[in-house]
């Protein structure tokens, strides 16, 4: 696939980038490698690969579902020094 002046401009357009006409020979350059080297992926061999239709159909490996954590409310408002009824009290920043 070749890319025209034109493409590279309308592709920058489309990723709202600038782009300056004098690089735009190095950006098409470098468009051209990334271009060849997926067309050498789509050039694999990847008859003998299952394809993976989607990956919920896996098993998945789960950890067993417990307390690992302990209530700390009680000890994280005794540090505050404004608490009322289990809630922090702060002061008021929005008029």
């Amino acid at each position: 696939m070749t890319l025209s002046t034109e493409d590279i401009e309308k592709l920058a357009v489309l990723s709202r980038i600038q782009i300056e006409t004098s690089s735009i020979g190095s950006i098409s350059e470098r468009l051209h490698s990334v271009l060849d080297l997926v067309n050498q992926l789509g050039e694999a061999d990847t008859s003998m690969v299952e394809p993976m239709a989607h990956p919920l159909n896996a098993i998945q490996r789960a950890r067993d579902d417990g307390i690992t954590e302990t209530d700390m409310r009680e000890r994280f408002q005794s540090l505050s020094q404004h608490t009322h009824d289990g809630l922090y009290l702060v002061p008021k920043v929005i008029d």
